[in-house]
């Protein structure tokens, strides 16, 4: 018989035979792990424990204790759901259901939901997995496939494109349902404890608007149900401090039908905010002797074939026809940059040559997926780019690294770190990408950072060190970025001349802090609650007058605090009732100003934890404001 070499997950390897399951191989390796088998991650991908092995691959056994169990019983979870929606709702078309990080979804038609429907079908999966069904894989010829599905063209056309050439083709069963599928699965449905259907939406056959709109309901599933109960907690946490909800309440953003979707407008409080994260950033970049520069919105698509955008961009890029000749509304600003480079001619001795620009970008996402600011058609990335010899790789990265790692912390926001390596989509060499994605591999490991790898999750010109913060809920958001492109100096001919008098290329990095404004601030928004820091807030202190007769002496004190963000509440309001909105509108410091203070020349300082200080100099107050906002601190700290 042939064999076949398997390597495990710490470097041993393991002849089997050919043809050998990935259970076979858990039971090579020991009669507990067999039994204890789920699944099996096989060369980077999730599958089947009877999946057959027929060439050297690495694997590893995924049992319940293994990151991966959760996508195994999220997509068992996901048939239950079917499964239920079909007992109800015989007329329901199923098309894909798939896993995701929070849970599952699956796209359906033939069929009118409401979230009244979602409670229906809950019950009947909670008899599903009641039942304990056991979950069985079989395989069909593609005939008897293609024939089970005769009125589901969905299904059909996924055993024509996905399925193509497979025979037999993977099903599973439990109790009197079936899906086309590729697994895997648990071995019955009581083993998921905790099962819950969340939201419906529309949604797009295979994400294109041109193509059927379905409707997609989304649920989730854990282990036991004190895990749904949590998960349940923090999403309620999470849609009361949506960004979109708090942007309404606080008028930090809007996005209208009429001027487009995708596209926020700032209102002046979000714009303040806005503000002062660019003037942090042009204060590190100036300190790190980076310079400014500007690009156009728009560009003659000539620069995105030359920079490779166009060719592995141009279905996400705007496009005009202006006197017959292509422009494109830029969806990076790197090509702008390498242009500006290229307008002089540089020795050595001028390398690193760093520049930055907040520069606005436009990126055709699907409508379906624009929510808020997270995912917009414009937006503004604090982008910056650096030109440096190969030698100073290195030292750039890890200058850069501690930048970031300097706002991440000004922000209070934890962190993880990846490598994000050559996806299927790019350009260059093999011996580029190997050259880029070691270096940047050296430095993490150099610096000693803890760091995952993500396969095939880099830009297409080149390989990345991606930073995700989390926010006060444990979410994770993509955020800044260190990019090393050997690509682009190439494809632009950069050069400058070396110590030998010869032309030598450049060597250019894309880098930015935020990542974009857009999405940074939402991440704000949220892990704040909208309780921004002093130094951030729109509006840091509210000078409440108990009377019309204290206005003047608020009107005075404000004039004293006139380097902050300063507004006087004078309404005829109660001071109680001014309080209150002050609290709602998540205002640092109220100034609460009556007879007494004026009488004594003072002030009663209110913040928004509900603490109250009285008879409090002015000049102390400045200075306490004062030290928070010059150093950035992250909440509101009392005066005594």
């Amino acid at each position: 018989m042939s064999s076949v070499t398997v390597t495990l997950p710490d470097g041993a390897t393991l002849d089997i035979e050919d043809g050998a399951t990935v259970e076979d191989v858990a039971y090579e390796i020991g009669p507990g792990l067999g039994s204890d088998t789920v699944a099996g991650v096989v060369d980077g991908e999730l599958v089947d424990k009877h999946t057959p092995l027929h060439e050297d691959v690495d694997i590893e056994i995924v049992t319940p204790s293994a990151d991966e169990y959760l996508d195994v019983l999220r997509h068992t979870a996901a048939h239950v759901f079917a499964q239920a929606l079909q007992r109800e709702f015989p007329s329901a078309k199923l098309t894909l259901g798939p896993w995701t990080d929070d849970g599952f979804y699956y796209d359906v038609t033939g069929v009118d939901l409401d979230e009244d429907d979602l409670e229906v079908i809950e019950a009947e999966a909670q008899s599903i997995i009641d039942a304990d069904l056991d979950v069985k894989r079989t395989m069909l010829d593609r005939e008897t496939a293609f024939d089970r599905y005769a009125d589901n063209p969905y299904k059909q056309e996924i055993l024509e494109t996905e399925a193509a050439g497979e025979d037999p083709v993977s099903f599973y069963e439990q109790g009197e349902f079936y899906d086309l599928c590729q697994g895997p699965h648990v071995e019955s449905t009581g083993e998921i404890g905790g099962f819950g259907l969340l939201e419906i939406s529309a949604s797009y056959w295979r994400g294109d608007e041109n193509n059927d709109t379905l409707t997609r309901v989304y649920g989730t599933a854990f282990p036991t149900a004190d895990e749904l109960d949590d998960y349940l907690e923090r999403r309620e946490e999470a849609k009361r401090r949506d960004h979109r909800k708090i942007g309404q309440e606080m008028d930090l953003f809007s996005i209208d039908e009429t001027t487009g979707p995708g596209l926020p407008l700032y209102e002046p409080n979000g714009k303040r905010i806005l503000n002062e994260l660019s003037d942090y950033v042009a204060g590190l970049n100036r300190d790190a002797e980076y310079d400014e520069v500007e690009t156009p919105h728009v560009f003659r698509t000539e620069l995105w074939k030359k920079s490779g955008h166009y060719e592995n961009y141009v279905d996400d890029m705007f496009l005009l026809d202006v006197n017959d000749e292509e422009y494109g509304l830029k969806p990076m600003n790197c090509p702008g940059h390498a242009t500006i480079f290229d307008q002089k001619s540089w020795s050595y001795r001028d390398l690193p040559v760093r520049y930055f620009e907040d520069g606005k970008v436009y990126r055709k996402e699907q409508r379906g997926e624009l929510s808020g600011l997270s995912r917009t058609w414009a937006f503004t990335i604090d982008d910056g780019h650096l030109f440096i010899r190969p030698d100073q790789i290195e030292a750039e990265v890890l200058a850069i690294m501690d930048i970031i790692l300097d706002t991440l912390s000004t922000f209070g926001l934890d962190y993880s770190v990846q490598l994000a390596t050559r996806p299927e989509k790019s350009v260059g060499s093999d011996e580029i990408w190997e050259k880029a994605e070691s270096q940047l591999r050296a430095v993490l490991e150099s610096a000693d950072v803890d760091y995952a790898v993500e396969e095939g999750d880099g830009a297409f010109y080149g390989p990345k060190i991606d930073f995700a913060f989390e926010d006060a809920l444990g979410r994770d958001w993509d955020g800044p970025t260190v990019q090393l492109d050997f690509n682009m100096p190439e494809r632009f001919d950069l050069t400058y001349t070396g110590e030998d008098n010869e032309d030598h290329r450049p060597v250019m990095i894309h880098r930015a802090l935020f990542g974009s404004y857009e999405r940074f601030f939402m991440v704000l928004i949220e892990h704040y609650d909208g309780k921004f820091p002093p130094w951030l807030a729109p509006e840091q202190v509210r000078i409440l007058p108990v009377s019309d007769d204290n206005i003047p002496y608020c009107e005075d004190i404000a004039a004293e605090l006139g380097e902050y963000r300063v507004e006087i509440e004078d309404r005829s309001w109660t001071v109680g009732r001014k309080i209150q909105q002050a609290h709602d509108d998540k205002v640092p410091y109220m100034l609460v100003i009556g007879d007494n203070e004026e009488d004594a020349g003072t002030i009663s300082v209110r913040d928004r934890k509900e603490r109250e200080e009285k008879d409090v100099d002015l000049a102390d107050f400045a200075d306490h404001l004062g030290t928070e906002v010059e150093q950035k601190r992250t909440a509101v700290t009392f005066l005594v």
